[in-house]
């Protein structure tokens, strides 16, 4: 069997670590964006042929896909981390926040996740389960941390899975406008907002 004219034990053999192609991705779209990114492209930056990348990846939307779970476990770890901090759960729920918000227009994490997100309309239920479970992983993260905050007396009794539902639509709203750019609002007055929203919500009532 071969790979792009090439045996494929050979093209193993010769592959960088696959997350050498994933950080390669990354670095792409994030200095030319996704119009920049192409398997030709990719290629050349990992030393493999386009025809080993389709070997190994299949599409380029399952490159795309693979990726953003690589990126999607970065963050993970970031996320983890500020859960296990000690301190007010407020805290730790603004910064919850400040990770999922884009940092700047055209944001390399949420151009990807736009693309993803914009595939997935033909995509096949392998594929969205996975999507889904990127998801999952923020919900779970952030009801967690609205218990918390419910359970020590920091916010009023709320139902947290459709707190954090409506929090999530919230931030994925603001967020696609910082990423595409839209000159409406910048990530100061989004958190701004955002704050103002949680306070509203989930303070405790006199």
């Amino acid at each position: 069997m071969v790979a792009g004219g090439v045996p494929v034990r050979a093209a193993r053999k010769n592959a960088p670590p696959r997350e050498d192609v994933l950080v390669a991705a990354m670095a792409t779209i994030a200095e030319r964006g996704l119009e920049g990114l192409t398997m030709a492209g990719l290629g050349r930056e990992v030393g493999m042929s386009s025809g080993h990348l389709l070997y190994y990846f299949r599409s380029k939307d399952e490159l795309l896909l693979q990726t953003l779970e690589w990126s999607e476990a970065e963050l993970g770890g970031a996320r983890r981390a500020l859960l296990a901090r000690r301190g007010p759960v407020s805290e730790r729920l603004q910064a919850y926040v400040d990770l999922y918000v884009p940092t700047r227009p055209r944001d390399p994490h949420w151009t990807l996740w736009l693309e993803v997100w914009n595939r997935s309309q033909n995509a096949g239920p392998q594929e969205r389960d996975r999507q889904a479970a990127i998801e999952g992983a923020w919900h779970r993260d952030l009801v967690a941390l609205l218990a918390e905050g419910i359970s020590r007396g920091e916010f009023r009794p709320v139902d947290a899975d459709r707190v954090a539902t409506r929090v999530r639509a919230l931030l994925d709203g603001f967020s696609i406008q910082l990423a595409v750019g839209l000159p409406t609002l910048d990530r100061t007055a989004i958190l701004t907002h955002v704050r103002e929203f949680l306070t509203e919500t989930l303070a405790p009532r006199p």
